[in-house]
């Protein structure tokens, strides 16, 4: 077997550093049976699985239904309560930098008692009333790092210098989150309640705009962002990158370590979860070289007919780079840009140049400027640390663990 693809049914494969990825490879052998992992599917299975489940709901109420379904089989798969515990926000923010129509300031909070969500807060300049905000995770890396890579950076400067508000969020055991290893049994759940806890954070800020919220990342950071969609009614524009696929279903714990496709009583996959997003705002960017290659005739198509049942064809969008890879590269983040200014009221022209969105007059930080924790602001003495405690801490939040 090849590396890579060792790599990809080991776990954890989403940077920018594979886009020669082979996601269609051996189908992985499945730990437990109630699991659905990596390249589960042939393409031509997933396709005909996809036309045969659209054929059981004609119509928006038959669709609802299997949509409830399907979101409750999320969370029960997941063991999310119903209202989590979540530990007072009480951010710390440090380190505020002026910079070329945006500001960035290094920020964390606890989400449950003990764990601390890590990132960086991007704001614009030179705007006034309220504004939209945009949660930011980002894909797996070889380098454990996230939030700090170009691409991550440069999307958020972007977004600001349009207008809006936006958190770039850690993944668990990256960047600073380290209080744990990333890839834990529960990674999963502790990673959407902290996306849950992102926005609570971001619609708490002054000028955040509950109204106008998105939501946008890459590989394993689209996943996060199509479940939290499917999960919280409040993000009302999503954009999933380089993930929405019918026969993937990720590779690792954080996407696919908990039985959220197999459910007792229906299956589904990374696909229809997104058309959970119906008929909000969503825009599916897809490339040739990963996972996402037969979005345009397979994946989009089947979510357009969900958008249809709603009248709302007009909200949902692919774009597809069929000679791009596996990253939320230039020309990715500048469809993002336009789907994004389109839904959220953005001011899309501040970034233009020569009819194009241009990232030069953005600052790229070192991985020291954007640090939270440092000898001047540590990392709080109530934060649970090792893989065993954040293990114990979250089975505790979890129903099954009450």
């Amino acid at each position: 077997m090849a590396p890579i693809l060792r790599l990809l049914l080991a776990g954890c494969l989403g940077s920018p550093l594979f886009v020669q990825a082979q996601p269609n490879a051996v189908r992985p052998d499945a730990v437990r049976s109630d699991l659905r992992q990596g390249a589960y599917f042939t393409e031509a299975e997933a396709a005909q699985r996809l036309t045969d489940t659209a054929r059981t709901y004609p119509t928006r109420t038959a669709w609802e239904k299997r949509a409830t379904l399907i979101r409750q089989g999320i969370r029960a798969g997941m063991n999310l309560p119903d209202k989590p515990a979540f530990a007072p926000l009480k951010p710390i923010r440090h380190s505020l930098r002026q910079l070329n129509g945006y500001t960035v300031e290094n920020v964390a909070f606890e989400s449950l008692p003990g764990y601390f969500v890590t990132g960086n807060l991007y704001r614009p300049v030179g705007f006034k009333g309220k504004r939209p905000v945009v949660l930011c995770p980002h894909g797996h890396s070889q380098t454990l790092e996230g939030r700090s890579l170009e691409a991550a950076q440069q999307r958020c400067a972007t977004l600001a210098r349009m207008g809006a508000v936006v958190f770039a969020i850690d993944m668990v055991g990256y960047g600073e989150a380290t209080q744990c290893a990333h890839k834990l049994p529960t990674t999963q759940p502790l990673q959407t309640l902290n996306s849950i806890r992102a926005l609570d954070f971001l619609l708490s800020l002054p000028e955040a705009d509950a109204k106008r919220v998105g939501v946008t990342g890459e590989s394993g950071g689209g996943t996060q962002t199509f479940l939290l969609t499917a999960l919280d009614p409040r993000v009302t524009v999503s954009v999933p990158t380089v993930m929405v696929s019918a026969h993937f279903f990720g590779g690792c714990t954080c996407e696919s370590g908990m039985p959220i496709h197999k459910r007792p009583t229906h299956e589904t996959n990374n696909a229809e979860i997104a058309a959970l997003a119906a008929p909000r705002p969503l825009l599916l960017i897809s490339d040739g070289g990963d996972w996402t290659k037969n979005t345009p005739r397979v994946e989009y198509p089947y979510v357009q007919g969900v958008y249809r049942l709603y009248g709302a064809e007009d909200k949902v969008a692919n774009v597809h780079l069929a000679n791009e890879g596996h990253d939320y590269g230039p020309n990715k983040r500048a469809a993002a840009y336009r789907f994004l200014a389109k839904h959220m009221e953005l001011e899309l022209n501040r970034i233009l140049s020569n009819g194009n969105p241009d990232e030069t007059p953005n600052t790229l930080l070192s991985k020291d400027d954007l640090r939270v924790f440092t000898p001047e602001h540590p990392r709080p003495s109530q934060a649970v640390m090792g893989d065993e405690a954040v293990q114990a801490l979250v089975q505790r939040h979890l129903v099954a663990g009450k």
